[in-house]
């Protein structure tokens, strides 16, 4: 079978498994070559399957020696049609790991439901030696369904207050062009605070701790982003930037409540994702950003942040390095 890319609009709707597995192994080989970090022993990362969650997962693994349990929604393959990449990137990473004697269990479902935290909880206590030493939230959807209440929310790329213009390039023709996008309204901004703030991050670590699956000291972070001004209108200021606020409310909550241990909120440098390419003024952002700091030798991608994260940052041997906010800031350079 001859595997072709299709694309829908910005987004490829075809994955190569040779490609993901290519990807995966290349990951796995920097993370070796910079050698080992005296890190966690058992590790929990939730949205594991592409981007900072993979890469974390990669780093914990063969940087660390961590068993890992990887909890994320990807579809197999079915008839004509292929895998999603992170199906295909979760498959080679778990027979990496295992070869190399590591344990790696993946729960592959909806890590919002109250059943896929319990899946997960009895697939710990059953695979690790051991409570969690450190626990990973990278997850990003578009929708939510309330465990509680049953209800939908669906999250919008939106300013809020007023629309906002600005230039933007089209992935697909390299065309550059400019956008106006009108304000959100106020169930918007709710409902994207509802799947993209901390509510779910603070569930699961209430679910873990009841479990008895924290161990004392046990770290857990979540992924963020702020950016340069010229994006602030659409997202630090925007409907995604509210819910990134209550990451950071969040944060301070589950900090309070880890005996020794910590809560971090990572701000990372822009990347190709599929939310990102959807934000206006961000893919044109991106492209000239990445030129330059490859012009400069300081371009990173996910496995290169996460790599220094847990060795520069997280175990680093001292008091974790923070900004004046107690966030960890991985877009420094």
């Amino acid at each position: 079978m001859i595997i072709k890319p299709k694309t829908r609009g910005f987004i490829c709707t075809t994955a190569h498994p040779v490609g993901c597995e290519k990807n995966v192994q290349d990951q796995i080989a920097y993370v070796k070559n910079k050698g080992r970090i005296n890190g966690p022993q058992n590790v929990l990362v939730i949205g594991a399957s592409t981007g900072y969650g993979l890469a974390s997962r990669i780093a914990a693994a063969f940087g660390c020696g961590a068993a890992t349990v990887g909890v994320f929604l990807e579809r197999a393959a079915s008839g004509s049609r292929t895998a999603t990449a992170g199906w295909y990137n979760n498959r080679a990473l778990e027979a990496f790991a295992r070869a190399e004697g590591l344990i790696a269990e993946s729960v592959n479902g909806d890590a919002f439901s109250n059943e896929i935290k319990e899946e997960t909880i009895r697939l710990v206590k059953a695979c690790m030696d051991g409570p969690l030493d450190l626990v990973v939230y990278s997850l990003a959807a578009p929708r939510r369904t309330d465990p509680v209440t049953g209800q939908v929310h669906s999250s919008v790329l939106k300013p809020i207050g007023a629309p906002f213009t600005g230039k933007s390039v089209d992935t697909a023709t390299g065309e550059v062009s400019e956008v106006t996008i009108e304000p959100a309204n106020a169930q918007e901004i709710e409902d994207t605070v509802a799947v993209m703030g901390g509510d779910d991050w603070l569930r699961w670590i209430c679910a873990l701790r009841d479990a008895d699956l924290l161990a004392p000291g046990a770290v857990t972070l979540a992924y963020s982003y702020i950016g340069p001004e010229v994006t602030h209108a659409i997202y630090k200021n925007g409907t995604i930037g509210r819910a990134k606020e209550d990451v950071e409310r969040a944060c301070a909550q589950i900090d309070a409540s880890l005996l020794g241990g910590h809560a971090y909120v990572s701000v990372n440098k822009a990347l190709v994702t599929q939310a990102s390419s959807a934000i206006p003024v961000v893919p044109l952002y991106i492209s000239l950003l990445f030129r330059l700091m490859k012009q400069n030798g300081t371009h990173e991608g996910c496995i290169e942040q996460m790599q220094r994260m847990f060795a520069d940052r997280l175990y680093c041997g001292g008091p974790v390095p923070v900004d004046g906010e107690g966030r960890i800031r991985m877009d420094d350079l």
